[in-house]
């Protein structure tokens, strides 16, 4: 009969009647194979208990099989509903399709929905959904063991519900989604031939002479993480950084590979130049991020700007070290924080500015009020520094003033950090941010002249590549636009990288006449489509779209323009990624250590690229080990929540300087290994 073909009557003996017994807690269950399915399963189905003796593995399985069926379930419904909706408008239809109301649809179908496009009747999309979350969190896989976390889950699911296993998160769902995330990679690889990429080096390093590079690939259709090399033993050798870069590009291919971009890091400068000198196609270039915050760095350390910054820092570490002070600014400011976390410390200090600047009246009535002057804090000295402070007129235009100057490098940095092919636009930003500081400061040429000298000094020297210069000379925005007076400067670093990029004659063919036509808006690149295109769509899609006039030049502009110019950033865990890179780990750990970090960082990656409205260089939490906030002495270091800060340093983007007390102690595993 069929039903002795079901592979679960393996799991159970046949009784009298439609009865069956559980071999492995040995119930004796009315209704048959399929109600052993749900009791195997564990799933809080049908008025079924489940089993409390069957092995996870064997419960996987069950899992994986009801899901199947139910599938297929699914797929007939849809049908009979294509079928209802195909009827002709004027003809009632008695075919009832059943649509489950919110209330009767079960709470995990409700929370859980996120991660797919198919309801999850099948417990295999619940399943999925909480091994993403531990994958992305990089949760210890035991925590599927804890009492309260079944809790949760049986709250969500009903009771019986469970979620994956350690042994299925590890195995199973592990390699599942690496699966999955190699697959869409290769889906990404695809557009490369007309696109190009970008390979980014996110370099590490610390005072031990320690260094790791993660290696990421960006293109216009996403940006996807490659993996994490240990290069403490010869990070200071040229040679064996040039054999691990050129490892990396040909792992992609060089005909693929745009640009690659690293730090300002003296070890990178004659790599770069033999990877360019061998590789003629490929551009060598500093993150833009990497550069813009080494400007705010600098500006911060002016003499009268630092000052500002330290007096501002003695108002919100007051503040933030007080709850009931801290809960009275809350309600002043309508519930919003003074303190700006950015991306780097030098990012935090200028943004945190600007946010007391917008909060200096509300600060000032805080202090005055019949509130807070009755309060016990009113009349400690800290406090009555406070309010010394905002009362000082001066500080607080020269607060103004700092704003002022940093707000149009904010922009920029904005601008290169949201993962977008910002290549086409940077040199005009930086354009711009100058003339806004020369602006800013037409009757004061000393000032003027100290904050240009120190973005001339990182930009021109350290960053500023022919690349820059020929995207924006492709740019349509820029090149149509009559009030842009540099692209005669610009001219003699585009026909240098046409020239390079273009290295053979017949590659060269009408080459000169492309660009008339391009510069001329003859052709495809004059109709109204493209005219009115030119400020709205990406550079690169521009192109893409309208410059078959000049296939040669068209080729050309779409891979310069569909690239990135600045570093993905991350945080760092070095505990994690050192015990990937230990010695004392075998094969299989390190392996597995190594496919977590890969599943890790590329959910990571999809779930930034689904934000929308998101500032690039706020971060939603405040970092409370900064200067902003964390007191000079620390009462009891020997706390786990102290262990905790300490090794969360904040440290800047690319040269930032990981603990070397980490969170986990040497002994600890990460991921349940």
């Amino acid at each position: 009969m069929v039903r002795e073909k079901d592979v679960c009557w393996e799991y159970c003996d046949k009784m009298d009647g439609n009865k069956v017994r559980c071999k492995f807690c040995l119930k004796v269950l009315n209704g048959g194979i399929s109600r052993l399915k749900f009791h195997l399963s564990r799933l809080p189905r049908k008025g079924v208990h489940p089993c409390t003796k069957v092995r996870d593995e064997v419960t996987d399985r069950v899992k994986a099989i009801i899901s199947m069926k139910e599938e297929g379930k699914e797929v007939s419904v849809v049908k009979k509903q294509r079928l209802v909706e195909t009827k002709s408008p004027g003809i009632v239809s008695n075919t009832k399709v059943h649509i489950p109301s919110p209330e009767s649809t079960p709470p995990v179908v409700k929370l859980l929905t996120g991660c797919t496009a198919i309801r999850p009747q099948s417990s295999l999309d619940a399943e999925r959904c909480i091994a993403e979350f531990f994958f992305e969190n990089k949760l210890d896989f035991s925590v599927a063991h804890s009492p309260s976390y079944q809790l949760m889950l049986e709250a969500l699911g009903g009771a019986g519900f469970r979620g994956p296993s350690p042994e299925a998160l590890r195995m199973t769902w592990l390699q599942k989604l690496k699966s999955e995330v190699t697959l869409q990679i290769k889906e990404i690889e695809k557009d490369w031939a007309t696109s190009g990429c970008t390979i980014i080096a996110d370099t590490w390093t610390d005072l031990k002479s320690r260094a790791l590079i993660n290696f990421f690939v960006s293109s216009p259709l996403g940006t996807f993480f490659h993996k994490s090399v240990d290069a403490s033993t010869y990070f200071k050798n040229s040679k064996c950084l040039y054999d691990l870069f050129d490892s990396i590009i040909q792992d992609f291919g060089p005909e693929n590979v745009v640009q690659v971009i690293t730090d300002s890091s003296l070890n990178y400068v004659s790599v770069g130049n033999h990877i360019m000198q061998n590789y003629n196609t490929i551009f060598w270039s500093t993150c833009a991020s990497h550069c813009l915050n080494l400007i705010l760095e600098d500006f911060s350390k002016i003499d009268w700007v630092n000052r500002c910054i330290l007096q501002a820092q003695s108002i919100t570490r007051f503040i933030y070290n007080h709850t009931w002070v801290l809960d009275l600014m809350r309600k002043f400011t309508g519930g919003q924080q003074l303190v700006r976390s950015g991306i780097t410390r030098s990012t935090s200090n200028f943004l945190t500015l600007q946010s007391m600047l917008r909060h200096k009246s509300r600060l000032k009535h805080m202090f005055n009020s019949p509130e807070y002057s009755s309060s016990p804090y009113a009349n400690r000295p800290h406090s009555i520094s406070c309010m010394d402070i905002l009362d000082d007129s001066e500080l607080w235009r020269a607060v103004e003033e700092i704003a002022a100057v940093s707000e149009p490098l904010l922009k920029v940095l904005r601008d290169v950090s949201g993962g977008k092919p910002a290549i086409g636009s940077i040199y005009e930003s930086m354009t711009r941010a100058k003339e806004s500081i020369r602006t800013y400061y037409i009757m004061d040429e000393g000032k003027c002249k100290t904050f240009l000298d120190i973005v001339d000094r990182r930009w021109q020297n350290q960053f500023h590549s022919p690349l820059h210069a020929a995207a924006a000379y492709l740019n349509p925005s820029i090149q149509y636009n009559p009030e842009v007076k540099f692209l005669g400067i610009i001219k003699e670093q585009f026909l240098t990288v046409l020239d390079k990029l273009l290295p053979m004659p017949e590659l060269r063919h009408d080459i000169t006449e492309q660009i008339y036509i391009f510069r001329k808006a003859q052709g495809m690149f004059g109709s109204n489509l493209a005219r009115e295109a030119r400020n709205t769509t990406s550079p690169g899609m521009w192109w893409e779209q309208y410059g078959d006039s000049a296939p040669g030049l068209q080729r050309v502009a779409v891979r310069i323009l569909s690239q990135v110019c600045s570093t993905s950033t991350f945080e760092r865990n070095w505990s994690a990624i050192q015990q990937i890179h230990s010695e004392k780990r075998n094969r299989l750990d390190k392996e597995t250590l190594s496919d977590l970090l890969f599943v890790h960082y590329n959910l990571k990656l999809g779930s930034k690229g689904k934000v929308a409205d998101m500032d690039p260089i706020i971060l939603d939490d405040i970092d409370m080990t900064s200067d902003w906030v964390e007191e000079t002495e620390n009462p009891n270091p020997t706390q786990w929540l102290d262990r905790f800060s300490s090794a969360l340093d904040g440290g800047d983007l690319n040269t930032r300087q990981f603990s070397t007390t980490s969170i986990f102690n040497s002994n600890d595993h990460i991921f349940g290994l």
